[in-house]
Order: C-alpha cells, then sequence, then structure tokens
C-alpha cells in the first residue's frame, strides 16, 4: 500500500540508441534535484531501449543520483560492437543467409532471425545489471513497481510484464494485458527487438519481439500501476516539418525508418490525446459522479520530447559506424540524409550518444521551471 502520497511514474518509450536522449533528460533532472536523496519515480515503465533505462534505474533505485550515473556512464562508453556483432564476418553471415533465404528458402525451408545479432547486449546487461536489486527496492521501500512491455507475436498482444509491490493486481484489456513476473535479461531482449533487425526472444511459451509494436496505450501501465502524475521521456517528435513534394522512389531505408517511426510516435501522440479528454472529462464530473465511475482521477502528464531531428543528428554521425555495416547500410539507402531515420536507430557510437545526451540535458533546462514544478523540486 502506497503511504497517501502521489505516485510519479516515468514512462520511457523506444527508440534503439534514440534512448540515449533519455539519459541526457535524467542527468538533468538529476541537477535539478540537487542532493535529493531518494528515488523520485517509484513506478518506471519503459519500452524498447527505453524498458532497459527503466529497468536499470530500477536497479538502481535506491539513489536516484547513483542510478543516472551509472546509465550515463554505460551510455557514454557503447559501441556498436557492445549491442550487436558488426565485424566483417558476422555482416557478411547475415548478407548471405538472407541472399540464400531468398533465394532457395522454399526447397531448404530455413528462415534467417534477424538482420543482426545483438548477443553482445545480452551479455553487457546480464555484467551490468542485478536484477535481484528490483525485487529487494519494492521490499524496502525504494521502489513501488517496474513494468517491461514486449510484443507477443503468436497472440498480437502488448504484454506489460511487471515486478511491483504485492498489493498491485494483474490486468487485461482488448490487446494488451498486464502480467507479474520476475524482471530479467530475457524481458530486456525481448522488448528491444526491433523488427527484423533483432531476433524475437523466447519467454514462457511465446515469442517477443519490440514492445512498441502493437502498444495501443503506451502511459497505461503506469496508470494501471498507481500513477498519479507521469512524466513521459521520448525519444522522436510527434510534429515533423510540413510535407514537402518528391519524385525520387523512396529507398528500403526510408521506408523502413519511416515504419520504425510509426512505430515508435504514433501510438505515443493518440494515448496523450486520450488521456487529454479523460482529464478533461473527470474536471468535468462531479464528485459523486466520479465515485460512480469505476474510480477514475486526473491523471498530471509532462511530456519531454527531442527539439531537434534525431535522424538529421545521426546523418552527422553516420561515418562512426564500422566500414562493413556503412557499406550494407548504404546499399540500402541509410548512408544518405533521407534514409537516415533508420540510422538513428543503430548508431550506437559515442559521437552520436554524447549529442542525444547533450540535447537531452539541454531541453529539460530550457523548460527547468516546467519540469521542477511538475516534479515538486
Amino acid at each position: 500500500m502506497t503511504d497517501g502520497r502521489p505516485q510519479t511514474a516515468l514512462v520511457l518509450t523506444g527508440g534503439g540508441a534514440r534512448a540515449a536522449y533519455q539519459v541526457g533528460v535524467l542527468a538533468a533532472i538529476r541537477e535539478l534535484r540537487g542532493r535529493r536523496s531518494g528515488n523520485p519515480f517509484p513506478i518506471l515503465c519503459g519500452t524498447s531501449a527505453g524498458g532497459i533505462n527503466a529497468a536499470a534505474l530500477a536497479v538502481y533505485s535506491r539513489s536516484f543520483n547513483h542510478a543516472v550515473g551509472q546509465i550515463e556512464h554505460i551510455w557514454r562508453n557503447l559501441h556498436v560492437d557492445c549491442v550487436y556483432r558488426a565485424d566483417a564476418a558476422a555482416i557478411l553471415g547475415s548478407v548471405g543467409r538472407w541472399g540464400l533465404a531468398l533465394t532457395t528458402g522454399w526447397a531448404v525451408r530455413q528462415t534467417p532471425r534477424s538482420l543482426l545479432d545483438n548477443t553482445p547486449l545480452r551479455g553487457l546487461l546480464t555484467r551490468v545489471l542485478d536484477f535481484s536489486q528490483v525485487g529487494r527496492s519494492i521490499r524496502r521501500g525504494h521502489l513501488r513497481a517496474l513494468s517491461i512491455t514486449a510484443s507477443g507475436y503468436a497472440s498480437g498482444e502488448s504484454l506489460a510484464f511487471f515486478e511491483a509491490a504485492a498489493d498491485i493486481q494483474p490486468w487485461r484489456r482488448t490487446h494488451r494485458m498486464g502480467v507479474r513476473a520476475c524482471i530479467g535479461v530475457d524481458h530486456l531482449m525481448a522488448t528491444s527487438a526491433l523488427p527484423f533487425v533483432f531476433p524475437a526472444v523466447h519467454i514462457h511459451r511465446e515469442f517477443f519481439g519490440d514492445g512498441s509494436m502493437r502498444q495501443l496505450a503506451p502511459v497505461s501501465p503506469a496508470i494501471h500501476l498507481g500513477a498519479d502524475r507521469i512524466l513521459v521521456v521520448g525519444a522522436g517528435r510527434l510534429a515533423e516539418e510540413v510535407r514537402q513534394r518528391t519524385e525520387t522512389y523512396p529507398s528500403p531505408a526510408q521506408i523502413a525508418g519511416h515504419a520504425l517511426s510509426s512505430i515508435f510516435l504514433d501510438t505515443l501522440a493518440v494515448d496523450l490525446e486520450r488521456l487529454d479528454r479523460i482529464n478533461r472529462s473527470v474536471a468535468a464530473m462531479t464528485p459523486e459522479q466520479r465515485r460512480a465511475s469505476a474510480g477514475l482521477k486526473p491523471i498530471d502528464a509532462l511530456v519531454l520530447l527531442p527539439s531537434r531531428r534525431l535522424d538529421a543528428i545521426a546523418g552527422r554521425h553516420r561515418e562512426a559506424l564500422p566500414g562493413m555495416l556503412r557499406m550494407v547500410l548504404r546499399s540500402l539507402g541509410a548512408m544518405r540524409s533521407e534514409g537516415s531515420a533508420l540510422l538513428s536507430y543503430l548508431l550506437f557510437e559515442p559521437a552520436f550518444i554524447g549529442a542525444l545526451i547533450e540535447l537531452g540535458y539541454e531541453d529539460v533546462m530550457a523548460r527547468r521551471g516546467e519540469v521542477s514544478d511538475f516534479l515538486r523540486l
């Protein structure tokens, strides 16, 4: 049970390397909090790479300042080969397997699992995160709940795996549900398994992929876990530049980047609109009507999103990728400006990561009064 204080949730959405932006946001919040102890976000919800950030905060939730320091250190020291294999043997092997599948797959019935091998990421997460600390922090009151969302390929459902205080109950809605679990590395590998790019992960009886797929209500887990106010930190802009005329057929990278942006951004925009409508409806109710409406309550929300296009930033750092990977991405059109959205999900290199961390920090500081007021700092 809570002690009656408002429960603040942090919702971190996905986006591969784009999630480095969230680290800058967290660093700025740490600075605004000063020397305050404890954890300002008793409820942590994450999807895709944002799920990894959320889990890291949960592991170190005894001290938010220490947690942010650890996460920033890990991100700033990342290279592509810490996340997925980008050596010549791995890239050529993947190209060969996909080529063989396209030409003779009908005969040998062999289907490649993914474009890239993210085994290094599993090793990294296993080394740096002690998942037993999540349950320990919940028992000691440093944390109330952690949820990691993944998408089931067989069921088509969005599952929020949550580890939480005993009084929080599972839930089920249309095409989505909350399932109690002991969060571990498999949940993080599943939630961050970008479709086609990284392999799906088998949990219990089903294969799961990136949590942003089929996630119709990204802020819903935070509400089910008891949040009264929600800070949402995304990894992309909800409104891009106006439509421009073009006569050039889109490259595979441009199409893939568009599809990924749709997965990661569109449902968040719709869910935030839905939350705003519910808040306005609740505000118009009398206390009696609120009691009769299954405990509806207003949920304060603040959304922090990049002020600049992350694909444009990625385009400036494209040469940081290993040579063999650059060659493959160039053949897909990802090394051109119109294809750099795909690049931004895969560019786990210090130059790009550092630029996103700085942008996240600057964006919060530009709204420091609003953020401080929302978090009661």
